[in-house]
């Protein structure tokens, strides 16, 4: 379920008597067709949601401030080009109520966090410019892209994107280390809530997915709203 993002004006009554075609939806993004943040959470319901954690996984508490880009591999002063792709990479970098938990076990590190975003939801021109973009710090740089809407996780009254980031890390000796991550989010109630895996390719085990990534965001957001 698809809609136009308009988060920030809304959709005002038609200029014109003359009827016209709706705008196509947004490539890469899911929302039911009522408001995309409709409806109220309880962020301390985040701890409802400890016993969805993969079987197995150790599970620690994450605090804020928790950077969505830092769980990729990116530190302090990273930046993304073109640059109004950051904020879809870290909707809420600085908010020191931000919870939620962490959970790593064979199939890599997952994490679950409730927060306050720093800017309002991604609108149409945010989300068609950053199809796929890239991000550079220090030695590591990634490359982006936007899930297809049908990856997106379809969510009751909510704004949706999934994404996904290939990252390389280059040291001085010319060592390489690569990295994968896939993170789903939704903005609902004043917040963002996000989950991410991140994964290492050259492991042995079978790695979780990103169907595990957006069913754990909809199991989720569905206890935040309980």
């Amino acid at each position: 379920m698809t809609t136009t993002l308009c988060l920030a004006t809304g959709l005002g009554p038609a200029a014109c008597a003359k009827p016209t075609s709706p705008p196509p939806p947004p490539p890469s993004s899911s929302s039911s067709p009522s408001a995309p943040d409709a409806g109220a959470i309880n962020p301390a319901n985040i701890k409802r949601i400890r016993s969805s954690l993969p079987a197995g996984y150790e599970v620690a508490d994450v605090a804020g401030p928790v950077s969505a880009a830092g769980l990729w591999g990116f530190g302090s002063g990273w930046t993304a080009a073109p640059p109004q792709c950051a904020a879809l990479a870290d909707p809420a970098p600085a908010d020191p109520g931000a919870r939620g938990y962490s959970a790593s076990g064979a199939g890599g590190t997952v994490y679950v966090v409730v927060a306050v975003p720093t800017q309002p939801a991604p609108d149409d021109a945010v989300v068609g410019e950053c199809a796929r973009w890239t991000m550079t710090f220090a030695h590591t740089t990634g490359d982006v892209t936007l899930a297809p809407a049908s990856e997106a996780p379809s969510i009751d009254g909510v704004l949706t994107v999934a994404m996904s980031v290939t990252t390389r890390t280059v040291v001085e000796s010319g060592t390489e280390t690569d990295g994968q991550a896939v993170t789903a989010q939704a903005y609902v109630g004043g917040h963002v809530v996000y989950v991410t895996l991140v994964t290492d390719p050259g492991s042995p085990h079978p790695a979780l997915d990103s169907r595990s990534v957006g069913d754990l965001l909809v199991a989720t957001v569905a206890a935040l709203r309980g």
